[in-house]
């Protein structure tokens, strides 16, 4: 096979969250998140010290400008940089925000901003229900407009929301700042519409104020395969696609929601704050990239799906692991035909450049303080990871950015525990003791050095 050389200016990085990497989450003028109140458990720590990437950035963009990265994907905590969530800004914080992106551009890394990740400003979720509210949609366009007015001379890559399609299923009611409700699928479809009419309002903004900013939608893209070829599972695995993925894609792509979901809206007649202007609001909108996360895929029974539960819901139920693929230790499959696949289906159906901007795998790791991690599980995970994305590439005809990793300097998972590391670099601290932090290089930090010196053209 001849060589398939990558294109030159493509990215290649690390992504992370402002709660799993900064820490100091009461100093310098920061305000309270719904993060920083919640406690550690058995399983997990809290979130006040995460890896103290606030003291310690200039360490670990070294260790990535070392790794020959060239993004990295950060997120601005907004109860940083607006204390309440809708009051005053905070110069304090949006200063650290310029140290970092200015040490990043010094050492030749493209900074990408997210500017949502989970993380409701306490005030909000506490007096607005979070996402329920239109005055936190407008607080989240005004804090976003400010911070794109504010770095947009130097960052030109925007996400709004961490994994969108989130927010139209259950895992909506933990991460849009939901505090009081019976969690109805009313409720479901109002978080997720006013969430969506924020990303259109900013997005929009970008493209009035700016000629070279560029701004996508990002989901959390798990491929959910039917679990026989019965009809009735491929149907299910059909509906649960274009609900939960392609419902967002359509409003990215085209200023409108998919005909299906807003049938079966009209069919259920299901109440989700929906008013004549919004249309408009929608069809504003230009997206530049559709980004999106991908670790792994699964499959879906319909055998056990009840009668008239809304597909938003139908993998509470009836989701089944894919008898074969191999799977870590949390039972997260490893299917890199299913990336090759997402880029390739996501690039067909909407010809819009496509960005992997979260791909990773947890591995329980302890370091004994002395020998170098062998974490041969997590390089055989990216190499065939990025060939297949090669595979869409080169094979399929898909225009891809980029492949930003996940975590590649351990933080705590998504669940706030230590034991679940994606990095290529150790971090050494576990649940229950912060001990050193020290900074340790596994293996797979020196693999990626090597691919990523030669663009990722040798694997």
């Amino acid at each position: 096979m001849t060589q398939r050389k990558m294109p030159k200016d493509l990215f290649w990085g690390n992504s992370v969250s402002s709660v799993q990497t900064e820490g100091a989450w009461n100093v310098d003028g920061k305000g309270l998140s719904v993060y920083d109140v919640r406690k550690a458990t058995s399983t997990s720590s809290d979130w006040h010290d995460a890896i103290d990437e606030y003291h310690r950035y200039e360490e670990d963009l070294d260790l990535m400008a070392d790794m020959h990265m060239n993004m990295y994907r950060i997120q601005i905590s907004w109860s940083r940089v607006v204390p309440d969530g809708d009051g005053e800004f905070n110069q304090e914080g949006i200063a650290y925000y310029d140290r970092v992106v200015d040490a990043m551009i010094s050492r030749g890394i493209t900074p990408m901003i997210c500017l949502y990740h989970f993380d409701m400003p306490l005030a909000l979720a506490n007096n607005e229900n979070g996402f329920m509210s239109r005055h936190t949609v407008d607080a989240f366009v005004r804090y976003a407009k400010a911070m794109i007015d504010h770095f947009g001379d130097r960052v030109k890559y925007w996400l709004t929301f961490n994994e969108h399609n989130l927010y139209f299923t259950d895992e909506a009611f933990h991460i849009a700042g939901y505090t009081s409700g019976d969690q109805s699928v009313n409720d479901l479809y109002t978080i997720f519409h006013h969430t969506m009419l924020a990303h259109a309002k900013v997005a929009a903004y970008v493209h009035q104020q700016f000629t070279d900013v560029k701004i996508g939608g990002m989901l959390a893209y798990t491929p959910i395969y039917p679990a026989t070829s019965k009809p009735n599972d491929v149907l299910a695995a059909q509906q649960y696609d274009e609900f939960v993925y392609q419902n967002l894609n359509e409003v990215y792509a085209t200023g409108h929601y998919s005909s299906e979901v807003m049938t079966y809206i009209q069919n259920h007649d299901i109440k989700f704050d929906w008013q004549v202007e919004d249309e408009s609001t929608l069809a504003a909108m230009k997206t530049d990239f559709l980004a999106f996360s991908y670790y792994r895929t699964g499959t879906i029974n319909a055998d056990k799906l009840p009668q008239n539960l809304v597909p938003n819901r139908y993998l509470n139920v009836a989701f089944e692991q894919n008898r074969f693929l191999e799977s870590n230790a949390w039972d997260w499959s490893i299917d890199p035909t299913g990336f090759r696949l997402a880029i390739t289906d996501l690039y067909n159906r909407y010809h819009i450049p496509v960005f992997p901007v979260e791909n990773g795998i947890g591995i329980d790791e302890q370091w004994d303080g002395e020998h170098e991690i062998q974490d041969d599980l997590r390089i055989q995970y990216h190499r065939d990871h990025i060939r297949a994305m090669k595979d869409a590439m080169f094979e399929d005809g898909a225009q891809v950015l980029g492949y930003l990793g996940w975590g590649l300097i351990d933080i705590p998972s998504s669940h706030g525990d230590m034991r679940k590391r994606y990095g290529a670099v150790y971090v050494n601290r576990t649940n229950t003791e912060l001990r050193d932090m020290k900074r340790v290089p596994k293996k797979s930090f020196y693999w990626f050095q090597q691919i990523l010196s030669e663009n990722g053209d040798e694997l």
